[in-house]
């Protein structure tokens, strides 16, 4: 078989970066006590309405089937299910960190969901500073004695370099500046990498690149922001550790806006040949201890029979890092759109 020919990276109707086109609808912060937002507590957590959300975001519709809610505009479409903890923003998926909740006829987010992934998202130019920045720190995860996941193919040591290779090649390309983490098979902690990464002074975004493992039906992409204080890794209960602030959570809405753009981006440019399973958040070393912007990226799973010859297709590799270049652009130019100053 031969991948190559087979490979149909066509465009689906992602466009999750279409927060690029949304800018300014209110001006200032999110103050919900003091902006007519409807708040509750469930569970001993603030909730908002989406009805608060439909207003303050300039949703134009609010459809209820159900347990089902979608929130549309011209420009962003936005599904909930109540008891549930997916959203999906024009199809690209983010797991929420508390579960969509109803109350009477009403249905609710979570504030911090509220303020720690949607606004971001759809806000991305208020994010303070995060555009100016020309250096990427490029992470390729394992290496040397920790080779990571591995099949009969290869390791996902090698892939991960690999593919941070083709991405230094097409970054410097476009001007931007790329610190490697490692540019050989060689092993470094997880403390050393953070190290590397924050002794990178100027504004700089790092990415860690990794493919996973997880039995033989598990497949597709995913990506990890750290959890903001209060919020545990992906698949885990809360722990007492999980209300500390990390280095990391300085760039709480960076975090978020950076893994819109670089997930939604590789999943237009790969279609069909991957699944999206989602932006999520966790605990990871690297992404608590760096000081820039962050993401951790899982290209895919080595222990899927197809999946591991898609990763191993250079077409594939090769798509996946320009969908990267794409976002990292974007991102750029979207956080670094300040909106215009309220007229008074």
């Amino acid at each position: 078989m031969h991948l190559r020919k087979n490979l149909h990276f066509s465009a689906p109707v992602i466009a999750v970066l279409a927060w690029l086109f949304v800018f300014c609808l209110l001006p200032g912060n999110l103050h919900a006590a003091n902006n007519g937002w409807d708040v509750i507590k469930i569970g001993g957590r603030d909730y908002i309405s989406v009805e608060s959300i439909k207003r303050f975001y300039s949703f134009t519709k609010l459809t209820r089937t159900g347990n089902s809610v979608i929130l549309e505009n011209p420009k962003v479409e936005m599904k909930l299910k109540v008891g549930g903890n997916e959203c999906l923003m024009n199809n690209v998926k983010f797991v929420f960190s508390n579960s969509v909740s109803a109350s009477g006829k009403k249905v609710y987010v979570s504030r911090m969901d509220l303020t720690k992934l949607i606004d971001p998202v759809l806000r991305p130019n208020f994010i303070r500073n995060a555009g100016n920045f020309r250096t990427v720190i490029i992470d390729a995860g394992h290496g040397g004695k920790d080779p990571g996941a591995t099949n009969p193919v290869g390791n996902e040591s090698n892939y991960n370099l690999g593919l941070a290779k083709r991405l230094k090649g097409l970054l410097e390309g476009k001007n931007f500046k790329v610190k490697m983490i490692r540019e050989s098979d060689r092993y470094y902690s997880l403390q050393d990498r953070v190290n590397i990464a924050n002794s990178v002074k100027e504004n700089a975004i790092f990415i860690s690149l990794h493919f996973n493992s997880g039995g033989r039906t598990a497949r597709g992409i995913e990506t990890f922001t750290l959890s903001p204080p209060g919020v545990s890794h992906y698949g885990r209960g809360l722990k007492a550790s999980d209300a500390q602030v990390k280095t990391g959570n300085e760039h709480d809405s960076a975090n978020i806006a950076l893994a819109t753009a670089l997930h939604g981006s590789v999943l237009r440019r790969l279609g069909k040949n991957t699944l999206d399973r989602g932006i999520k958040r966790a605990r990871f070393s690297v992404l608590s201890g760096v000081r820039h912007p962050a993401v951790l990226f899982e290209g895919g799973f080595l222990s899927h029979p197809y999946e591991a010859r898609l990763i191993a297709n250079e077409s594939f590799q090769a798509a996946m890092a320009a969908g990267m270049v794409d976002a990292i652009a974007r991102y750029r130019f979207a956080v670094g759109h300040k909106p215009a100053a309220p007229r008074r």
